[in-house]
């Protein structure tokens, strides 16, 4: 995978924005701590915010659960701004992500409020995004991230038997939101 030479470190770590399968809490901590359960991330430092990234559109991959962005003028993408991402974390996701992605840095504006209804946009923050790189491998429908969470999360962080001694306390928030953009989905 091709790496950008700007990097995107904040005072707390790495910063990202993630619009797809990493938009839940459960696969984000599958793929940086090997386990779904909240507990993992929260005492990590992570901090997770949503966010919003203008003049991209969010479409499904044909013949996959996961979405990729492409820069699309005048479309937008909702999803999450995350810091406090090591060195370590951010090979994960490169590795994650795989060649069907590309690194980019990007500019995104923090949203504040949990709910569709009177979510306000706050400043801007530079941050790395995982942009698809083969537009024809993508299916002219945005993808459907309280779909995913309905229908496909449970084959990405296994079924409620694999972890049945793990405690799964905490925060599952991120799980049941809404999909993402204003343009309807993520």
């Amino acid at each position: 995978m091709t790496t950008p030479t700007t990097t995107t470190t904040t005072t707390m770590g790495h910063a990202c924005f993630f619009y797809g399968t990493l938009m839940s809490f459960k696969v984000l901590s599958r793929v940086l701590y090997g386990t779904p359960t909240p507990e993992a991330w929260q005492s990590q430092g992570l901090h997770i915010r949503p966010a919003i990234l203008h003049d991209y559109c969010r479409h499904q991959v044909r013949f996959a659960d996961y979405p990729g962005i492409v820069a699309e003028p005048g479309k937008c993408v909702r999803g999450t701004y995350v810091t406090g991402i090591t060195d370590m974390e951010l090979w994960r996701l490169d590795a994650f992500e795989g060649g069907e992605y590309r690194r980019e840095v990007v500019r995104v504006r923090l949203l504040r409020g949990e709910g569709e209804e009177g979510m306000e946009e706050m400043g801007e923050r530079e941050c790395a995004t995982y942009v698809y790189k083969d537009e024809n491998r993508l299916v002219k429908e945005e993808w459907d991230f309280a779909e995913f969470v309905r229908e496909k999360l449970h084959r990405w962080v296994g079924d409620e038997k694999e972890y049945s001694g793990q405690s799964t306390s905490g925060s599952d928030s991120g799980d049941e939101e809404e999909d993402g953009d204003e343009d309807g989905d993520e």
